[in-house]
Formats: structure tokens, sequence, C-alpha cells
């Protein structure tokens, strides 16, 4: 999009200093100051990569919630990426959203990083095709895109303090290529990263900040700092951070920044640079009188459809032996497991988003198999929290509508705003009414078995959690000092009563509300009586001794994947390893689908009969999830990161006790780092429903062009992958492409090499980094 810079530079002259360094720092939590009289509207932020959730985190702003990104790299389609960009565009526009903070360009150094599920792949390359494709789907929506975070954002252990120490070849290579590529794809605003990199805490880091990414590679939108990353007036001010976020009272710029101007501390030519990327990103998005606006987009009619099309498309199938998949709509399913239970569509923390309705394990596999029986047990209960109470059982005892009566109390004890909300766990930021006291949630509970139900208050500061005529005081503290782990995970309390069958109950939970908290969450969990975990255990794999076929779901939740913390281990929670061991032992089909966002480890991979990995699939998952396995849909994911066998040889994302973050292993992380025998499946793999034959490999003008033959019976999409070595095996992804072919037919793929040696070197061809049939030296 061209812009008439001469009309941006006039509505700057129009402005005072002090009307400049205000637009420097948001308004609020999500939104930046308009300048009526210059034409310059509210511009309004928004995360993330999950899907467009608005500027509240909770039912009353429903969202599309879209696969995690890992499974859209796992498509290895741009054009898909792109296709998915604009639908997060769409949505942006009908929320009033002018910025989606997303995507997430970090790559996957270990699969123990906390956000691996956020973001793309474990290769550059990969991650840069996906994220700029994404990138221009997003701004063809007339929404800005922000590629974050820039950069060495790994991990999240002590995420606002560590210092990742990367030499420049690897900085170069690996953790800066995807951030070049999305800012050559026109990206309108980048965002600077917590940590530190080499020394420098990236919101102060000058060498990086301007001397790359806007001198370098000439990035003319709009750097925008991580929330409440920026910790320095001039410092930031002077390495290239354009816009502090959030507006906080304790903002290091409001009101600073202008007197560091008038003493000489900042440039006033710099903030001049700063406030006309603001406005050039305002004229872009459509918020400045006076500039055209960006063509209209809107959430089509079938978004629902697209998130189903494109989960079941990421999906890969890992194990797939004596065709035990596709399911041939067997009479009796044992469908099993934890996650069958509690399906996890998405992962914690800022990427969280609110759908209308999450399409579960059951509910599709219901729908594709029509008459079939369907036995579901979860078999062992690995969550340590509570799952909501369910909103069937709960009704708003002012209104008798299903729901939770929410209450703002002063400090009278009157309230000063009350209202149902359609969902028993709250995040409440900027929502608060000034002079809260107390935040009420009441309901009435009609459980639907005799027994003994398990409720859980959670929160953090002083609670009072009452059922029936029973109170209970409770006092949690947080676990740590991150902000969003205390908002996504806050600590909790159980309490166990026995109820009847029918007969409703008062629930009431108090949270006393202390009037400096920027943020708060609050919530009702419940635990409906249930077998020990051996009893559940012994029934599970009962229903699997008498099924035709075993579907067992296992794999992680929000409390695993989340911002805010790193994992410890790779090993599936609680007996889940177990569990999949007894079912495949009582029955010879038994499938196990995987729904998790980051590797874990599969022991058991090898005694199933088949293992479909699921990632964290939004919102139309299980539906997907159920095409996949009876054959509607082709699985047509492939692995975008390295799954270890073990987990002994994963590089850590904790910092030493100095603070720093070592990337010793330089550019030999993922595929480049595992021995062969640690991988149990390698990057590139997955499966499909027919075969492929590799025929031919010609190289010219740094063009590949790979011809293929579909061997199998039905259509089906391979992806064909290129990996360029100078000597020995292959170290480095090059390129790929799509193939689709009827049975019997051919596809030639071209694709073209990415920044191929200056010397003589080995281009190989194949279905993955461990599978290369075709050889050319080039």
């Amino acid at each position: 999009m061209t812009i008439d810079e001469s009309g941006l530079r006039a509505r700057l002259a129009e402005l005072t200093l002090d009307e400049k360094t205000d637009l420097l720092t948001g308004a609020d939590f999500w939104t930046l100051r308009p300048i009526p009289r210059i034409g310059l509207r509210r511009l309004v932020l928004s995360d993330g990569p999950n899907g467009v959730r608005g500027t509240r985190w909770d039912d009353r702003e429903t969202s599309l919630l879209f696969p995690n990104p890992t499974a859209l790299a796992a498509t290895w389609d741009p054009a898909a990426a792109e296709r998915t960009g604009r639908l997060n565009g769409a949505q942006a526009r009908d929320k009033g959203v002018h910025v989606q903070l997303a995507p997430t360009l970090n790559l996957h150094r270990t699969p123990l990083g906390g956000r691996h599920f956020e973001n793309y792949s474990e290769d550059p390359l990969l991650v840069a095709r996906i994220g700029a494709a994404f990138v221009r789907g997003v701004q063809s929506a007339g929404v800005a895109a922000t590629a974050k975070h820039v950069v060495g954002n790994e991990s999240e252990t002590e995420r606002m303090s560590y210092d990742a120490r990367i030499d420049d070849r690897t900085l170069d290579r690996l953790y800066l290529r995807p951030f070049e590529e999305a800012v050559r794809a026109g990206a309108w605003a980048a965002m600077a990263a917590y940590n530190g990199v080499n020394g420098t805490t990236m919101t102060e880091n000058r060498p990086l900040l301007t001397g790359v990414l806007k001198e370098r590679w000439g990035f003319d939108g709009v750097l925008v700092s991580d929330w409440t990353a920026i910790r320095s007036t001039e410092a930031a001010a002077n390495a290239g951070m354009d816009l502090e976020m959030p507006g906080l009272p304790t903002s290091p710029w409001r009101g600073r920044l202008a007197a560091a101007v008038r003493e000489g501390r900042v440039a006033a030519e710099l903030i001049d640079d700063k406030v006309l990327r603001i406005l050039r990103l305002a004229a872009r998005v459509g918020a400045l009188d006076g500039f055209p606006g960006p063509p209209p987009a809107t959430t089509p009619a079938d978004a629902r459809d697209q998130l189903r099309e494109l989960a079941s498309r990421g999906m890969v199938l890992l194990r797939n032996e004596g065709g035990a998949l596709p399911l041939n709509a067997p009479g009796r399913i044992a469908l099993i497991g934890p996650n069958a239970v509690r399906f996890a569509a998405q992962g914690g923390g800022s990427a969280h988003v609110t759908p209308a309705h999450v399409v579960t394990p059951e509910e599709g596999l219901r729908q594709a198999l029509g008459d079939a029986e369907i036995i579901v047990r979860p078999g062992v209960h690995p969550h340590e929290r509570l799952a909501p109470l369910p909103l069937a059982m709960a009704t708003d005892p002012e209104t008798g509508e299903p729901g939770v009566r929410l209450e703002f109390l002063g400090a009278d004890g009157a309230p000063l705003r009350s209202e149902r909300r359609a969902g028993a766990r709250f995040v409440l930021y900027q929502d608060v009414p000034d002079g809260t006291r107390e935040i009420v949630a009441r309901t009435r509970v009609t459980p639907a078995e005799d027994g003994a139900h398990t409720f859980a208050a959670s929160g953090v500061g002083e609670l009072l959690l009452t059922i029936g005529g029973n109170t209970t005081a409770i006092t949690l503290a947080p676990g740590g000092g991150d902000l969003v782990e205390a908002l996504m995970r806050p600590p909790e309390h159980r309490v166990e009563v026995d109820l009847a069958a029918g007969r409703a109950v008062p629930v009431e939970l108090r949270l006393a509300c202390a009037p400096d908290r920027p943020a708060l969450a609050l919530g009702l969990g419940h635990w409906a009586p249930h077998l020990t975990e051996d009893e559940e255990l012994a029934a599970a794999v009962a229903a699997a001794r008498g099924a035709d076929a075993a579907v067992v779901v296992v794999g992680t939740n929000d409390a695993v994947e989340s911002e805010g913390f790193d994992r410890t281990t790779l090993a599936l929670p609680g007996r889940q390893d177990e569990l999949v061991s007894a079912v495949a032992a009582v029955n010879p089909r038994t499938v196990v689908v995987v729904n998790a966002g980051a590797p874990v480890l599969m022991p058991w991979r090898d005694e199933a009969a088949a293992v479909l990995w699921a990632w964290l699939p939004g919102q139309e998952g299980g539906a997907a999830i159920a095409d996949v396995l009876t054959g509607a849909a082709e699985p047509g994911g492939r692995l975008p990161t390295t799954f270890p066998v073990t987990g002994t040889g994963v590089l850590s994302p904790v910092p030493g006790p100095d603070g720093t973050l070592e990337y010793s292993e330089g550019t030999a992380i993922g595929y480049r780092h595992y021995p062969p025998h640690d991988v149990a499946y390698p990057f590139g793999h997955g499966l499909g429903y027919t075969t492929w034959a590799y025929e031919s490999l010609a190289v010219a003008g740094g063009v590949a062009e790979v011809t293929v033959r579909n061997t199998g019976g039905r259509s089906g999409r391979e992806i064909v992958q290129c990996y360029a070595s100078e000597e020995g095996p292959p170290v480095r992804l090059v390129g790929f492409g799509v193939a689709e072919a009827g049975p019997g037919g051919t596809a030639t793929v071209r694709i073209g090499l990415d920044g191929p040696p200056a010397v003589p070197y080995t281009l190989r061809a194949g279905s993955s980094i461990a599978d290369l049939p075709l050889t050319a030296r080039v």
C-alpha cells in the first residue's frame, strides 16, 4: 500500500511535543490515544496467534479458534497460511481491531519451550515462508500483522530478564531469518521481546532494532514493545522502540519522554520518526482521515468449514500398520483417554481465545459414524486442575438462565455492576469498575448424579467459597512473578461435598479486590463423582477389550503448554503411557490420537496400530479428527519439528545462575541436533492414505523440478522437500512444494531453492530428511 508521506508529515507538523510523546504510549491495555484534530482515530491492538481475541478475554466476545500455529506450519503450504491470515484479518475487521499481535516467528530451539505450540517450526526457512504468507494474508484484509518476538525469545523461564547469548552467524542464519522475510513481505508492525540478546535487553538493543531491522532491512512499520517490556526512557527510545505498551501508571515513557527530549537526552527528530510510523500505520489500516481505507472484509459464512479443513490438513499420520486407518465404520468403538473427555483445543497464555463452541472428538465421531456404538472413558486422571464448572449445571440465580451471576461490589457492599456470564472462569483487566472492593460469582448448581462432587475456587488473594450453607475461607498466592501465568493458571483450592442428583444448591465465590491490581482472575471448577484412577483404568481396558477398535486420545493441556513457563519433561502427564500400553495389549486395532502442540515421548509408539498427531487443533478439531480417522479427509500434515525418542538430549530452556542462556549449540538445533538413534519421527515425516514414488530430480537456474507418482489407490497430497549439503549428510532445508495427484498419476513440482551454496553441493529430494531417494550434484 502506497502512502502519501507528505500528508503524514503535514499531520505531524500540527502536533506539539507533548501530543507526540503521549501517542507513543498506549492509552490503556489495548488502544492508542486518538487525536481528532488531525483525523487520527483510536487504534486497537489484539492478541494473537490462535485467533483474534479483541479487547476482552471472556465469553462476551467469542472468536474463531484456529489450530495452533505449529499445526499451520505442518501443512508446509504458504497458500494455506495466507488464507489463514486473511481469515484472521477478517475477524479483526469485524472486531474493530487494527493490529493483530501475530505471527510468532521464534524457533523451536527446544521442545521444552512453553510457547513451542505458538511457534511454527525448528527450521528457519519453513518459519520464514509460512510466517511471511500469514503476514500477507492478514494485511490483505487491511489489518497490520506483527512479527514477534524480536529476537531470541525461545524460552519462558525468567523470560523477562534472561540474556540469550547467540553468535552472529547463528543469529543471522537461524533466528533473524524469519523476521527478515516478514519485513520483506511488508509487515506493518514488529514486537520486541522481553529478553536480552548478547548483553543488552531487546527493547534497548540499538544494533538489532535500528541497525538490522530498520536500517539493513528497511522496516518502515511500528516497533512495539511486548507488554511492559520497556523499562527505561531514553535507552529504549534511542534504541529504536516506537510504541510502549500497555499504558500503565508506571509507564517509563508517559510524561518522561517529552522531558528527555527537552533535556537533550532524546533527539526530537527521533520522536518525529516514531510518530510518523504510527501515522503511517493508521493510514494503512484506515484509522487516519483523508487517506483511503482498506476494502471491506468480514468473516465469511464458511469460516467453520475452513477451520475444519485447515485442522485436518495439518494433522500428521505418524504410523499406520496393517491399514488400521481409515476406520471402516466398526460397530463398536471404545473412545478412551483424558483428552477424549477434556479435549485440548488450544494452549495457554496470551494466545488464548474464547470460541463459541469447541467440537470434541466424541461429537466428531458420533456425527461421522452415525449408528456406531461409542463407549467413552477417560482412562486416567492426569489433569492438575479441575475443568470449569459446566454451563449445563449452572443457573443464574436472578434470571434462571444458564450461567453465573458476576457482581462487582463497592466499599459499602452495594453492586457497582451485575451481569450474567456464560462461563465460570474469568480473566479481568481494565474491566473492573472503579471502587470495586469485592467480586462475587454466584450460581445455582444442579448435579446430574448423586455422590461426592469436587469444587475448586481459583484466583489470587483472599477468597470465600460457599456451597449450600458451608463457607470455606481460602488464601491463594501466585506461583511466580509472571502476570500471564497468574491470570491463565491461578492457584486453586478444592472442596468436596456430597450432593443429590437433581437438587439445586447455591454456590458463591467471593474475591477481595485490591484497588491497585492491574488484572485478576477467578473461577469455579468442578469434578463430578468418579472412579479411582485404578478403577477407571480397568474400566477403560475392559471397554477396549470388547470393542472393534479403540481410539485413545492422550495429550497435554493449557496447564502443561502455555506462555509464562517452560515444560520440565517431554513425558505425557500422569499415567497416560500406561493407559495406551494397556489398551493396545487387549485390542490390536488401537489408534492413538495425540492432542498436543509440542513433542511428547511415545514409548508405546510401536505397540499401537496407528498414531495420529492432531496438535491443538482449534474449535473444529474434533470434527477434523473424525474426518481423518474415517478417511473423509487426507492426513495432510508433515512434521515441522523433530520428535525425539528420549528427553535426555534436548536443549535446555533454563538460563544459568547468572541469567544467561547460552545458545552454544550454534545452528545445530532440531534435525541438526539429534543423533539418529534419538529420533522417533524425523523432520518432515508424515504418512497419507496413498503411497508415492520419487521418479526424477533436475536442477537449473536455482530451481529444482521433482517428479513424483501416486502409486496408491486414492488421490493424495505429498510434501516434496529439498535439502542441500556440501559434504556429508543433508544439513539444511532449501525448498519445498506440494504435489497432488490421483491414483497412478504424476506431478512435477517446481521448487525455488533458497540461497544455494556458492560452491558445488549435493541436493537431495524426498518425503522427509530421513527419506531422500533423489540426488543431484549441483
